[in-house]
């Protein structure tokens, strides 16, 4: 069965020939690239499912390659994988604020490396299964965005605060205090800087949030429902970094979050009281 295509990026050949064998057992389509102005125009004219992208690279590192996908349009959405050789946390935490959805250090166990390309790809799959508002597939495809959701239609009264369940015309927006987060457009409305577009990785996060008032989550939890990591795989350090951008962008004071709530010891929670506080 043919699998997706994924873009490897990467400079040392030896690597590249490792990660190619690996993927090439499990039927993925390979293409791979020894630079970073090489990666993006093999990503322009084939549009990959996923991007491998080493960071430490001659020329245009993988920092550079990764802003410039992100400020492509027709790339910006694309999956992308950061290997490194720097292990330090700012140097992840680096990667991470450059767009990449995920990283993995060097030397990486090509077991573990599967695991991580299996599971962002079914993320990915997730989100473009929901179709966007006003295109072909949102008004002739309803019945796929209702089985995308129909695992949560039992929560919707939880999100509400206590309000009647939403009439059916309302069934795709899930509403916490003053934020609703629109499931077929991808926007959550927020009282202090209006409609928001998120990106894929935000729109997972908050959604399982929101769908979960009050309820903390710990890093590890967010790694296994959100992120679909096998237990004891992926950092910590990832979700930190999404959870301090998507305050970045909802609350009125990411210094001091009313929103999205940190529980000091255990993790993460949506606040379902209004006015409340971090």
């Amino acid at each position: 069965m043919e699998r997706e295509s994924i873009l490897i990026i990467e400079d040392d050949e030896l690597v590249a020939k490792t990660i190619t064998r690996t993927l090439k057992v499990d039927n993925f389509k390979i293409k791979t690239a020894n630079s970073g102005v090489e990666g993006l125009k093999i990503a322009r004219r084939s549009s990959p499912d996923l991007i491998i992208l080493d960071v430490i690279m001659p020329g245009m590192d993988g920092y550079q390659v990764c802003k410039e996908l992100r400020a492509d349009p027709m790339l910006e959405d694309v999956p992308i994988l950061f290997l490194t050789a720097k292990s330090k946390q700012e140097d992840k935490i680096m990667g991470l604020q450059a767009g990449a959805d995920d990283y993995l250090s060097k030397p990486f166990n090509v077991d573990e490396l599967l695991l991580r390309i299996q599971a962002i790809l079914r993320r990915s799959k997730k989100i473009e299964e929901t179709p966007r508002p006003g295109t072909k597939a949102s008004k002739e495809n309803v019945s796929g965005f209702e089985k995308f959701t129909s695992r949560f239609s039992n929560l919707f009264s939880s999100g509400n605060n206590g309000k009647d369940a939403p009439s059916p015309e309302d069934q795709h927006l899930l509403q916490v205090n003053a934020y609703t987060l629109d499931k077929r457009s991808f926007e959550l409305d927020t009282p202090h800087e209006g409609n928001l577009l998120l990106t894929p990785v935000q729109f997972d996060l908050i959604y399982h949030l929101m769908s979960h008032p009050d309820q903390v989550f710990s890093p590890g939890q967010l790694l296994e429902e959100v992120w679909d990591y096998p237990d004891d795989s992926g950092s910590p350090d990832l979700v930190r970094v999404h959870i301090k951008n998507l305050r970045k962008r909802v609350e009125a004071d990411p210094s001091s979050p009313s929103f999205i709530r940190t529980v000091p010891g255990y993790g993460y929670t949506i606040n379902s009281a209004k006015n409340g506080r971090a």
